[in-house]
């Protein structure tokens, strides 16, 4: 997993992310994303404003401790309010001009990140639901492996998701492209991440994730979070970033 970093640091700029993008048969909002380009280039797409909200994978009916209400409230209204929202924002940016004020081109851009990473992630969390919660494959032994065993992996991992229990933010395992390494990390506002990372397993910890259900109660939803873990997933995406990461060091 070790990487050499001279090798890394010559793709950062857009192989990792391109390739990891690209592979990922889950960024359905991405990929109608770029559909404009071939019609006005690269920056025309910029300014499109077509994303759109990629369905759930799983029946909403069928997860074990979250209800049908949640996930589907969740999904329908925080995750494609993001997708909407950011569609917008684009659409004004392209209203941009070297004379537009400085506060209005600043605050538009900080919009674009927040709800960028927001419908990414949202999009992430509901595709790593609706498994058993079962660990295996790869990601079990590399967890394993960086935190002295897959026990105290989840014991941090819960630490961490009730940290921000309350609040708002992201608990996030993140394969990290200048290393190799796989980490759980902190993530808040929709903005605060990994710089140079593939997201393999993400849990919100937004309220609105869990307050249907269990009110200001974080830490039952994190039990209930734990057995609906769809493992395979997070196997896949694994591999997709392992597989950026061995093109990364082709260059």
């Amino acid at each position: 997993m070790s990487m050499n970093r001279r090798d890394v640091l010559g793709g950062i700029a857009v192989t990792a992310p391109a390739i990891f993008i690209a592979a990922s048969s889950r960024s359905a909002w991405a990929a109608e994303s770029g559909a404009g380009a071939g019609n006005g280039g690269a920056a025309a797409a910029a300014f499109a404003g077509k994303h759109v909200v990629a369905p759930l994978t799983f029946d909403p009916k069928k997860l074990n401790g979250i209800s049908e209400k949640m996930i589907v409230s969740h999904h329908d209204n925080n995750y494609a309010g993001a997708v909407k929202n950011l569609n917008k924002v684009e659409e004004n940016l392209a209203s941009v001009t070297k004379d537009t004020p400085g506060f209005v081109v600043s605050g538009l851009k900080e919009r674009e990140l927040t709800f960028t990473n927001s419908a990414i992630l949202h999009q992430h969390y509901f595709g790593n639901l609706g498994g058993n919660g079962k660990p295996s494959g790869a990601i079990e032994k590399l967890l394993a492996a960086s935190y002295g065993g897959m026990a105290r992996w989840e014991e941090t991992f819960r630490a961490l998701g009730n940290s921000l229990g309350g609040g708002s933010g992201w608990a996030v395992v993140d394969f990290n492209f200048l290393t190799g390494d796989v980490r759980s990390y902190w993530a808040g506002n929709h903005t605060q991440a990994l710089a140079f990372g593939a997201p393999l397993l993400v849990m919100d910890m937004y309220e609105h994730a869990y307050a249907i259900d269990y009110g200001s109660a974080a830490g039952k939803y994190i039990d209930a979070f734990f057995k609906n873990v769809n493992w395979d997933e997070v196997n896949r995406r694994l591999d997709r970033a392992e597989k950026a990461a061995g093109a990364l060091r082709e260059r």
